[in-house]
């Protein structure tokens, strides 16, 4: 990333400009020399500066709205270029069709399974009240509280179906393993640098609470809104407490040698192994939940660090690595989730992020 004005002046290259021959590349050189940015004039740091391949008009990747993190390596329209920057179609707010969408179960069996959960949960909390101070209390893992307005967890579906929807992606609360890409049998945590620490029985359990209450339609009280400096962003619809699962990350399984190159912005690490061969990452630009849409902090500002109320954590959950976005403190009803997208590696540039 260019760092001053003094910095050589990169532009971003153009991903369709053909070949040419040596006088014309010199002339095109040229003209690229003398690009500016269309919204705040300057031609300082290059390297940020990014040409519509239709118009050849420069933009600085954070004057742009939403930012955008990095450049993409497909072609690229600007707002007056593209063909589908229209008004984003909201989901119908139709029973049935949320159903559909998000493959809803109603039945018996996962009724049941929650009833059970739940009993469980409460001999166990009456067990640690009867040991009083005799043994010190470990912070737990809480499942989500799902809005008890059916009308309102409607409305939580279908903003998160209209975000999916408008991205190309289908939901998915799990991860998957396509073929062509890493298998089941790669994401293994013992591979982890470090090691991975063990998800306990409790929270596995608080966790399968989680994904079972979602099976039923009962939602994470959260709610997918559109801003126009941040793209696609998620907020609280009700008070969260403190030590709350929000979601897992999910996506496609893949290694990470097979994604270097890849302009996806929503990419998550699965493993860092110590061997990079076996490195594991997600992809959700193909099957996603909510977690896709939660946006990270500037970590290179004291403003920014203030704002992250999320974080992300992996876990070996019965022998498979898993990531979990949880409530770091507790949030208010209408405040923006956001975590720090360089908890584990310091590679994501978050320097323009708001």
């Amino acid at each position: 990333m260019a760092s001053s004005a003094s910095t050589p002046r990169v532009v971003a290259r153009r991903r369709t400009q053909a070949s040419k021959s040596k006088s014309k590349s010199k002339s095109k050189k040229q003209d690229y020399d003398d690009t500016r940015c269309e919204h705040c004039g300057s031609g300082d740091f290059g390297s940020e500066l990014l040409l519509c391949d239709q118009c050849d008009r420069g933009f600085h990747l954070f004057c742009l709205r939403p930012i955008l993190p990095s450049v993409p390596i497909g072609s690229w329209f600007c707002s007056s270029c593209s063909s589908d920057r229209k008004t984003i179609p909201r989901f119908p707010l139709v029973q049935t069709k949320i159903i559909d969408f998000f493959r809803i179960q109603r039945s018996y069996e996962t009724d049941c399974q929650v009833e059970d959960i739940d009993n469980n949960n409460n001999k166990k909390r009456r067990r640690t009240r009867s040991l009083g101070a005799l043994k010190k209390k470990r912070r737990r893992l809480l499942a989500y509280s799902p809005s008890e307005d059916s009308a309102r967890r409607l409305e939580q579906m279908a903003s998160l179906a209209t975000a999916l929807t408008a991205t190309g992606a289908e939901f998915s609360n799990e991860l998957t393993y396509i073929p062509g890409m890493a298998p089941k049998s790669a994401n293994c945590p013992a591979f982890e640098k470090g090691g991975m620490q063990l998800l306990s029985r409790e929270d596995t359990e608080a966790l399968n609470l989680c994904k079972t209450l979602m099976r039923k339609g009962e939602c994470p009280p959260l709610m997918v809104v559109f801003d126009p400096l941040e793209g696609f962003t998620v907020e609280a619809d009700k008070f969260i407490k403190d030590m709350t699962i929000i979601t897992e990350y999910v996506g496609d399984v893949d290694y990470l040698r097979n994604r270097e190159n890849d302009d996806g912005d929503s990419i998550m690490t699965l493993i860092s192994a110590a061997t990079c061969s076996k490195t594991l990452v997600i992809c959700p630009d193909k099957r996603s939940n909510i977690a896709r849409f939660i946006n990270g902090i500037n970590n290179h500002t004291p403003e920014g660090r203030k704002k992250q109320n999320l974080k992300c954590v992996r876990f070996n959950v019965d022998g498979e690595a898993r990531v979990l976005l949880v409530a770091n403190r507790d949030i208010s009803k209408g405040e923006r989730l956001y975590y720090d997208y360089n908890a584990y590696e310091n590679e994501y540039p978050t320097e323009h992020f708001v």
